[in-house]
């Protein structure tokens, strides 16, 4: 990954200039553990940036940032890519998320920089640097963007997974990921060799993290990167003996937020297809390149929909809230039509199935929100029968909903009840609003 404008996996660009200023620092709150599901996006960390995070989280409700790059200064001393500053710089905001209930992932590598292995060649001094960052912070996982020359450098390579097998022997709440370029048919062999030789020296490979990104000019993003994911899912699977499904859940999906490096543009409608698809498919992480040049300028739009995959909020700005399924009649779920996020899309009952299409925010502000959108009333319609739909969110009373003790659900405006046509519970059945009369078809199990 490169400095500010993307990530050269499979692509070639040049490097932009950075700030070279002091973050704060601070002594290391205790380290907060990461779910099993999240979002962790890369943060370009300097003096500029760094309260990206903080501004990023009131936003939208995203508590995970993965922090790039720390690189060689000399030997076995390490700096911050960006700025030259030292490890410990930027405690303060890393201790901010983490009383916040977040925590910060460290990354070194990137595609010009260099790793900390290739100076540091003494394997007991390497492990005692990286240990040094892990304490300094106080967190847990550390990540390794392994490309450019220091792909093929075989003997640091070795070194380090020599280096971080030590290091979780010493302390085994290490977690660590490797994150990797990837084509639409999987790890090339050079990526692949790293994880192989980690495994062969016994590191504990918690996610493989790949980059689903400049995949060749005018490529389809997201097509490559779902079948890079669902590539790297069989061959993780065989590398560690494990089933498709577990390997998924070793699996983080890095693209870039919008312009890639090439002809190729990862849209917030993208975003939130892959997303969906990571959902489906358990996948661990997702990430995407970079907070502060890409997604700051969209309002943290990418963050606000990754943020979903682990269950979240789909962030301050839009009511806050608690997520999971909403039932009704014949035990059927309230779902969003082919998981589809174009405005107008059918909001129907569907057998419940986990999909993100099924996860529905419960808003304190009166928002029923999923896929980064809003239940509504088509043209915020009175009568019985209008149809409800997917909708942007946008403060009308259309999209107010209110849940009574009986079960039934509100739109105030109108007075009228969240009701099942028909009243019938086939697969399919679109909602709609309609008089309340305290029936079955009418009466909601929401999250609380």
């Amino acid at each position: 990954m490169r400095l500010r404008h993307g990530i050269a996996s499979l692509a070639t660009m040049a490097l932009a200039s950075a700030a070279a200023l002091l973050g704060a620092t601070g002594e290391a709150h205790a380290a907060t553990g990461l779910p099993a599901h999240f979002a962790a996006p890369y943060l370009q960390i300097d003096g500029n940036t760094a309260n990206d995070m903080a501004s990023d989280m009131n936003a939208t409700g995203l508590k995970y940032y993965t922090l790039a790059f720390l690189i060689p200064k000399s030997g076995c001393t390490a700096q911050w890519e960006a700025s030259g500053d030292s490890v410990g710089a930027y405690s303060s905001q890393i201790n901010a998320l983490k009383s916040a209930g977040g925590t910060a992932i460290v990354s070194f590598g990137g595609a010009e920089g260099g790793e900390l292995a290739q100076t540091c060649t003494s394997v007991s001094s390497l492990t005692a640097a990286y240990a040094n960052v892990v304490n300094t912070y106080g967190i847990t996982r550390l990540d390794f963007d392994i490309e450019g020359g220091t792909l093929g450098d075989t003997a640091s390579n070795q070194r380090r997974n020599q280096a971080l097998a030590a290091l979780q022997a010493q302390n085994p709440a290490v977690q660590v990921a490797y994150t990797l370029a990837v084509a639409p048919n999987g790890l090339p062999s050079q990526e692949y060799n790293v994880l192989s030789d980690a495994k062969s020296k016994g590191v504990n490979v918690s996610a493989v993290n790949i980059m689903t990104m400049d995949f060749g000019d005018g490529q389809n993003a997201l097509a490559d990167a779902e079948s890079g994911a669902r590539a790297t899912a069989g061959q993780l699977a065989t590398l560690y003996g494990i089933s498709t499904s577990a390997a998924y859940n070793r699996i983080g999906l890095t693209p870039i937020a919008g312009q890639n490096d090439d002809n190729e543009y990862f849209s917030q409608s993208d975003a939130q297809t892959l997303e969906s698809f990571a959902a489906s498919n358990g996948v661990q992480e997702l990430s995407f390149w970079e907070v502060d040049y890409y997604d700051k300028p969209v309002g943290y739009a990418y963050s606000r929909i990754f943020n979903q995959i682990g269950g979240g909020s789909t962030g301050g700005g839009t009511g806050g809230g608690t997520t999971g399924q909403i039932t009704g009649y014949g035990g059927k779920c309230v779902d969003v039509a082919s998981a589809s996020t174009a405005n107008g899309a059918a909001v129907q009952l569907y057998d419940c199935n986990g999909t993100n299409a099924q996860q529905w925010t419960v808003g304190s502000d009166g928002t029923v929100r999923a896929l980064g959108k809003c239940m509504d009333v088509t043209a915020a319609g009175t009568a019985d029968g209008t149809q409800v739909q997917l909708y942007d969110c946008n403060g009308t009373g259309a999209q107010v909903w209110q849940h009574q003790s009986n079960g039934e659900l509100v739109n105030p405006v109108s007075g009228k009840c969240l009701d099942a046509t028909g009243p019938s519970s086939a697969n399919g059945t679109r909602l709609q609003i309609w008089t309340c009369f305290d029936s079955a078809n009418q009466q909601w199990s929401v999250p609380s």
